[in-house]
């Protein structure tokens, strides 16, 4: 699934409680841009007693959302809906009727070995039942993948589990502040979560784990305004891509533009790239476009393909 060029196109995935009554508004106008996802929670945003409204206000605002498109041109961003438990995939979905198709798929938060096999049945059932293409993205946030004696245990009995629905996993996404709050930590504007050296091991094995199948995005910053919240976040992010994040959970508008600057590509690197991809030399080896350095193409086509994909979805910005 990793080399679907999908995989790379969520970008930054802005969050907002489903009990936001002005969410479908805010994107039928494009408030927000036209270079984002929407995450619609139902979970730590919403108090447990207000569920079943946070429910039913998110289905009026995907039918608003669905109504608006087939009269007005508007940027549709990849709605997610990130469910609280696994039948919540099934009811939000045949709640929606005619507007289901308004939605790309659901977050599952918290994925463990304890749950996940309910979150794949419901998930796996909606999906036979309708033609809509639909993805899965589940969180790794759960403290049982805190204990390192334990972790890549837990960690390799999930990516195995969710073979049976690799085609569907669009993103595998780190709660980092759920992380951090385990040890009750947190960080400040000028600090990244790679400075929390429990939080930043945790993250290597997540790479190590499901890094080579899957598209993995960063955890969210939570800063949005104030001295210094910018230059912290493109610093976590810079770290995020060399750890091998792509994308982050935005909090708030304000951090859309940041991440999608961040994922354009050098021209470098997208010259080297569409060679490598390209390659028609019967030498597997050869200097850079600006004879820089070395383009070896059995060891550098995964990495040309991904900043392919990258530039396609984000642009190339100049050197």
């Amino acid at each position: 699934m990793k080399d679907s060029p999908v995989c790379y196109s969520v970008g930054a995935l802005l969050y907002s409680p489903a009990n936001n009554q002005k969410i479908a508004d805010d994107i039928v106008c494009g408030r927000f841009g036209d270079k984002y996802s929407v995450a619609l929670c139902l979970e730590d945003t919403i108090r447990d007693n207000c569920v079943p409204q946070a429910e039913r206000i998110l289905v009026n605002s995907l039918k608003k959302i669905h109504e608006s498109k087939k009269s007005k041109e508007f940027y549709l961003p990849k709605i997610f809906v990130r469910v609280r438990y696994s039948k919540q995939i099934q009811t939000i979905y045949h709640d929606l009727d005619d507007a289901a198709g308004i939605i790309k798929g659901f977050i599952i938060p918290k994925i463990s070995l304890s749950n996940i096999d309910a979150y794949l049945n419901s998930f796996l059932s909606v999906s036979r039942q309708t033609d809509n293409e639909l993805y899965m993205m589940p969180i790794l946030e759960c403290e049982d993948i805190i204990d390192p004696s334990e972790r890549i245990s837990v960690l390799s009995g999930i990516r195995d589990k969710l073979c049976t629905a690799e085609q569907n996993i669009l993103n595998i996404r780190v709660g980092g502040n759920d992380l951090c709050n385990a040890f009750g930590l947190r960080r400040h504007q000028d600090e990244t979560i790679y400075d929390i050296r429990p939080i930043a091991d945790i993250l290597t094995d997540i790479i190590a784990v499901f890094g080579r199948d899957y598209v993995i995005s960063g955890p969210a910053w939570e800063y949005y305004s104030g001295e210094g919240w910018d230059t912290g976040m493109k610093k976590e992010i810079a770290m995020d891509i060399r750890a091998g994040f792509i994308g982050k959970t935005v909090i708030h508008p304000n951090q859309i533009k940041i991440v999608n600057e961040a994922l354009m590509i050098s021209e470098s690197d997208y010259n080297d790239a569409k060679a490598i991809v390209g390659w028609d030399s019967d030498n597997l080896v050869a200097g850079s476009a600006d004879c820089s350095r070395m383009n070896e193409y059995k060891t550098h086509y995964r990495w040309a393909r991904k900043v392919m994909h990258l530039a396609e979805y984000y642009g190339i910005r100049k050197d």
